[in-house]
């Protein structure tokens, strides 16, 4: 299951204190969730003129809502908003706090958590909080400039109406309210910084490709000419001419540091516009201007899934197999985007989630040893990996084989029009390699559970009796992920059948093999329910994952069958 990830992007009135925005940035790193998670720290940036500082974290979502709070406890502590001056726009000590999905979570989950987190701060701080873009209750106040109408200044006011009031927090504006200010949290998508590198030095014709392509285009003028008097609607509005792209945001520039000019983009709606999609339609408006893009460069960090969609997108332009290893599939979007162009793009550094793995590189992980390591831990007098790793790591290699036949034949001479049949099939293999790779150090982490619940204290009634409720949840944990593998093998028996039936004839054993390895995974898998299961309480439960993993088993044993059956007659030529 992918990780729920979510940024936060707090901003705070104060930009020249620098014990201040410390003790701010230290309570948001210090910030624990309830099961001890911490979010990561990515960016502090103060603003002297501004007397505003933007900070950028990333984390799971307990943890972030909860770093989020108690940033805004702090700003609420140490900055008295009755002495704040600056040239931002600001209306409190925390002026805005959005949520932003990054992996494995909505927007519409991450303004759900934004109301909860307004409630909390208005009900635990008495900080009055609005709530805008996704997480408004009002469409006049998905706008954020509605909410901070009249800024600071205006507060007194608006808490005094009954249609300003703030979503939370409703009280009079005394003396705390004054101190502290309101606070506006929200919900939006995450924005990719973009810049379009092009062979020219020409502002002015960097600025008409980005008016070609910007979601608000440029103003429509008599005549069609440039040069012409901009046209008004009947309200004495411009009437602009749309760009092509919805969601986003674009300039022209000259950049003296590279000496080339620069279509500027924001991409406000990824969803909408999605990264490789932008880097085409300015590639095309280009062109339409005898201009070519030559590179593109990301500012700041960028989400995993806008590489990996462009990496799948370009892959399936040249007709090519999209089930490859994730490494692979970025790399395909940094060079089909020339995101190297000016300086290495690195995706360790540039890519939030790995960002945040490079944190857990410290912990030992099965999946990260070299083979020779892996054998070497497995021999050791551990008794971790044990056959429950194993297993996995087996259906790992079978489901991998039917993954690499799948994309030798979607490449195989002869067989162009088939290609996107086979790479259906490697990227359901690849699905499969990934879930069971990661029950390798799963298995384990099983076993390490229940380790740790044989280590908890019994020396009186009440600590037995949490001791074995701890072990048998571990046990019942330690019983149900060989489940998971074994279903999770099985699932390849049909990638592999189809890939011995339809598959490049030359890699038919490999099929084969696949096969093998499938089963071994599943029968080993097996044989793990059943000695862990024996360990449960509840008896009923125990024999229904025990009569659940035989079934599989069996059939398992057939399709292994049926499989070899199918390569041995082409090996054989029958």
């Amino acid at each position: 299951m992918q990780k729920q990830i979510i940024e936060c992007v707090p901003n705070f009135s104060e930009g020249r204190d620098k014990n201040v925005i410390k003790a701010i940035t230290d309570a948001i790193e210090k910030a624990a969730a309830s099961d001890g998670t911490k979010v990561k720290l990515l960016d502090v940036d103060p603003g002297e003129a501004t007397n505003r500082t933007v900070v950028t974290f990333v984390g799971e979502p307990a943890a972030v809502v909860e770093a989020a709070f108690q940033g805004i406890r702090k700003a609420a502590e140490l900055i008295d908003m009755r002495q704040h001056h600056g040239a931002h726009p600001r209306q409190g000590a925390t002026d805005v706090c959005p949520l932003i999905p990054v992996s494995g979570i909505t927007l519409v989950e991450c303004a759900e958590l934004s109301r909860r987190l307004a409630e909390r701060v208005a009900t635990e701080l008495g900080v009055p909080v609005f709530c805008s873009e996704a997480a408004a209750f009002t469409p006049e106040r998905k706008n954020l400039a509605v909410c901070r109408r009249g800024e600071y200044e205006a507060l007194p006011e608006k808490m005094a109406s009954e249609n300003e009031a703030p979503d939370f927090g409703d009280r009079p504006f005394d003396e705390d309210a004054a101190r502290t200010g309101a606070t506006t949290i929200g919900a939006r998508d995450f924005l990719i910084a973009v810049n379009f590198n092009l062979n020219t030095t020409s502002t002015r014709r960097a600025n008409a490709i980005a008016f070609d392509v910007g979601e608000k285009g440029r103003p429509k003028r008599e005549g069609g000419k440039p040069n012409g008097k901009p046209l008004k609607d009947e309200n004495g509005k411009t009437i602009m001419i749309p760009g092509t792209l919805k969601g986003t945001k674009a300039i022209g520039w000259y950049i003296d540091e590279y000496g080339i000019a620069q279509v500027s983009m924001n991409i406000t709606d990824m969803n909408t516009t999605p990264l490789h999609v932008a880097f085409d339609e300015v590639t095309r408006a280009a062109a339409a201007r005898g201009i070519r893009v030559t590179g593109t460069e990301i500012v700041g960090l960028i989400p995993k899934r806008a590489l990996v969609e462009a990496g799948r997108y370009f892959l399936h332009k040249q007709q090519r197999s999209t089930g490859l290893p994730e490494s692979a599939i970025i790399d395909m979007a940094v060079r089909s985007m020339g995101l190297s162009e000016l300086r290495p793009f690195v995706p360790e550094e540039k890519v939030i989630e790995y960002l945040l793995d490079a944190d857990k590189k410290s912990e030992k992980r099965l999946t990260d040893m070299t083979l020779t390591a892996f054998a070497d831990e497995t021999a050791s007098e551990s008794p971790a990996p044990g056959g429950g790793s194993i297993a996995a790591y087996m259906g790992a290699l079978g489901a991998a084989l039917g993954t690499m036949v799948a994309n030798l034949s979607a490449h195989k001479a002869g067989w162009d029009e088939r290609w996107e049949q086979f790479s259906n099939y490697a990227d359901g293999g690849r699905m499969l390699v990934d879930r069971l790779v990661e029950l390798v150090d799963e298995d384990t982490a099983a076993f390490n559970r229940i380790m740790a619940a044989l280590g908890m204290p019994k020396s009186t009634p009440e600590e037995k009796a949490a001791r074995n409720e701890a072990l048998q949840a571990a046990t019942l944990y330690a019983t149900e992920v060989p489940l998971r593998t074994m279903k999770t093998a099985y699932e390849a028996f049909e990638l592999l059948e189809a890939m011995a039936n339809e598959g490049n004839p030359a890699s038919v054993s490999d099929a084969g093999v696949g096969a093998l390895a499938a089963r071994a995974a599943v029968m080993g898998a097996q044989l793990n329910v059943k000695i862990n299961a024996a360990g449960l309480e509840d008896r009923t439960r125990a024999e229904a994952l025990c009569d659940e993993a035989d079934e599989i088993a069996t059939l398992a044993n057939l399709r292994e069958q049926e499989i070899l059956t199918i390569v041995n007659s082409i090996i054989n030529n029958e």
